[in-house]
């Protein structure tokens, strides 16, 4: 777990028994890394005085929250995967928020049914390829990666991080278990080490010729490309966009939540609205190199040249409710082994 210069006092907090509300204050639990969550915050409080203080979880907001309670001082939760918002739904750790400015800003295919949570951003699950051993029309669908022509070329992470557990969950609602288990099977004998690192350690992997394509997100090219020694392996790779054979290409989404026990409720609302608003949804995009969610907002920069593919429409909810199936299957074929 790591701290922002600007973090609230948890350890002291977690312990107590009471947490006076702060007027000009929000505190986050936060799945982002600080650089990419700071400028943003940073900006709100410039515009509204409403100093945030943010502490970074690598995992378990879900059984923090739930542990701290009506004691709980977070009255925000912002998280990287539509896996993580519905574990805080389902945690019952989270409530609804009745918002005009959130529903003209968040399309409602980006919105819990029951207002828990919202979307910010979005970003596919593409494929990373050997710009020197992959031709374009090479990759094609995400079933075709179990295809044996892939035998011993694919390099990915855990198949129980919630990325791919995402992804796994996508192939049950276009296939169902039974296909879903098989694929993941072949998958798995496709792979050209065991699962390991994160979606940046995969690019590295190709450009060194241990695999000739991995599994990452979209995201991750633009943040290669800014860094000195990754560049590098960004310049080895080209992305291509699979799509479900029934489908389009597998996405995910960033999103937040209102905490159950919110002490600062109304200046967290206050966040909330500024994140999805054309100021903040601009501001996170450009910092997080993913898709603002709010339609108008535009995408700039680099990931501009990443935005000529059909975003599968399966709904976010329904993929939600299979991750626990999509976690059991990849353990029954015990893909990290």
């Amino acid at each position: 777990m790591t701290f922002s210069p600007r973090v609230f006092a948890l350890a002291a907090l977690a312990g107590s028994t009471a947490l006076p509300a702060l007027a000009q204050e929000v505190n986050v639990y936060s799945y982002r890394q600080p650089e990419l969550i700071e400028p943003l915050t940073d900006a709100f409080t410039e515009e509204t005085g409403i100093k945030v203080n943010i502490v970074y979880l690598e995992k378990g907001v879900a059984e923090r929250l739930k542990a701290e309670g009506a004691r709980s001082p977070a009255d925000l939760a912002l998280t990287v995967d539509i896996t993580r918002l519905a574990a805080l739904k389902d945690a019952g750790v989270l409530q609804a928020v009745e918002s005009e400015a959130l529903e003209a800003a968040v399309p409602a295919e980006f919105q819990d049914p029951d207002n828990q949570w919202f979307a910010l951003t979005s970003r596919a699950r593409i494929v990373y390829a050997s710009k020197d051993r992959v031709s374009d029309d090479e990759v094609t669908t995400y079933e075709d990666l179990a295809s044996e022509k892939w035998r011993g070329r694919i390099c990915t992470r855990s198949g129980l991080h919630a990325y791919n557990v995402a992804l796994t969950a996508g192939m049950m609602e276009q296939h169902g278990e039974e296909f879903t288990r098989e694929w993941l099977e072949g998958l798995k004998a496709n792979l050209a080490r065991k699962p390991q690192g994160n979606d940046r350690a995969q690019v590295k992997a190709v450009s060194e010729g241990e695999c000739d394509i991995s599994l990452g997100n979209t995201y991750y090219m633009a943040l290669m490309l800014k860094n000195d020694e990754q560049r590098q392996w960004a310049d080895a790779v080209r992305i291509l966009f699979p799509t479900f054979e029934d489908g389009g290409t597998h996405v995910n989404v960033s999103g937040m939540g209102l905490t159950k026990a919110a002490p600062n409720k109304e200046n967290a609302i206050q966040l909330m609205e500024f994140l999805a608003s054309e100021a903040g949804q601009k501001l996170y995009a450009e910092i997080n190199h993913e898709f603002p969610v709010n339609p108008a907002v535009s995408i700039e920069g680099v990931m501009q040249e990443y935005t000529d593919f059909t975003p599968d429409d399966a709904n976010l909810q329904d993929l939600a409710d299979l991750r626990s199936d999509a976690v059991k299957l990849a353990e029954e074929v015990d893909f990290d082994g």
